[in-house]
């Protein structure tokens, strides 16, 4: 079984974030990392503080392994299966090995689902995306498609009118399931509604030109937004009976602590905004948090003490002194007996 003073499970920016936290803390960890990070799909993040021009996603996190591994991270490719605590440890089974730690991260993330539309995956991060606060700036003054048949769906159509006077909603066929108020709202800002079945993806390359409705009417359309669903993969927390939303998020304090003590979770899997520098930020909150606790933790049980006993023995730990005139100087002797 391999050991670590830290797991972190999900090598995305969260993760990553934590360990390079940690890394400088002198602390041991581990990155288990699947690499299913959603911001490897991301082709131009434009909102990540320090690049002005832009950043691909895979460029993002292969900077951030490269600035974990300098102080001392360990990232290993690995699926972890589950997790449970025993004996005031945690045992991690994965696809290939079996792991134990004090303290867990989980920074394990989330999928957008995308829409269900013929040969739209081309599209997505190019001219289909999931989330108005990245990419509303990009699509300004296009013509704007927001797929979805709910009240969040509503709302992104009407947040939309900021960045663009046509924006369409597109249900799929599926029947409006919004309440009475968003309803008035979409007849108060004239939002238009297609009520039919999509066919297919008017493209070229990956950017969209138009959505192909089942009767065969093209409604040009050069960007899409989808509130269809998420996936939170919440499955660990679950399993080691951490409390968890409706939703599937894995619930949180203000610390990243989950309701199981030792384990912290950050990121998307989190209520957090789903954005990757909140993720990273998130995986800074927790990396400190289990850096604290892992201190309080060493004076409680006075393992920091065995620490400083042995730099007594072996290293100088007094400063050098250069003693004024006609002056003393005295320092206590330590008492590590």
């Amino acid at each position: 079984m391999k050991e670590s003073e830290i797991i972190i499970v999900g090598g995305g920016l969260a993760g990553l974030s934590a360990a390079i936290y940690l890394g400088r803390a002198r602390r041991t960890a581990l990155i288990l990392d699947s690499g299913k990070s959603m911001a490897r799909w991301e082709p131009d993040v434009q909102n990540y503080l320090g690049f002005p021009q832009g950043v691909r996603g895979q460029q993002l996190l292969q900077r951030a392994r490269s600035q974990a591994r300098r102080y001392g991270i360990r990232v290993t490719r690995e699926r972890v299966r589950s997790a449970r605590l025993r004996k005031g440890e945690f045992h991690i089974r994965g696809e290939k090995d079996r792991y134990r730690c004090k303290r867990l991260l989980l920074a394990t993330g989330i999928f957008h689902v995308p829409p269900d539309i013929p040969d739209i995956k081309p599209c997505i991060g190019h001219s289909s995306f999931f989330c108005k606060d990245c990419d509303g700036y990009r699509v300004q003054g296009k013509s704007i498609g927001v797929y979805g048949w709910t009240n969040e769906a509503v709302e992104y159509a009407l947040a939309m009118v900021l960045y663009s006077s046509c924006v369409t909603l597109l249900t799929d066929g599926r029947k409006p399931c919004w309440d009475k108020q968003h309803d008035r709202w979409l007849a108060e800002y004239q939002i238009p509604i297609s009520l039919n079945k999509i066919s297919r993806t008017q493209r070229r390359g990956n950017q969209i030109s138009g959505i192909v409705l089942k009767d065969g009417t093209e409604v040009a359309v050069q960007a899409l937004f989808t509130t269809r669903a998420d996936i939170y993969f919440s499955q660990l927390a679950r399993g080691l009976g951490a409390k968890v939303d409706a939703e599937g998020q894995i619930v949180i304090d203000s610390c990243m602590r989950t309701s199981v003590p030792g384990v912290y979770a950050a990121g998307c899997v989190t209520p957090a905004n789903c954005q990757m520098i909140i993720a990273a930020g998130q995986g800074a909150a927790a990396a400190q948090a289990i850096n604290r606790d892992l201190f309080e933790e060493s004076l409680a049980t006075h393992s920091l003490r065995q620490f400083r006993r042995k730099q007594i023995r072996k290293r100088r730990v007094k400063p050098a002194v250069r003693k004024a005139r006609n002056g003393q100087v005295t320092f206590r002797k330590p008492n590590l007996a």
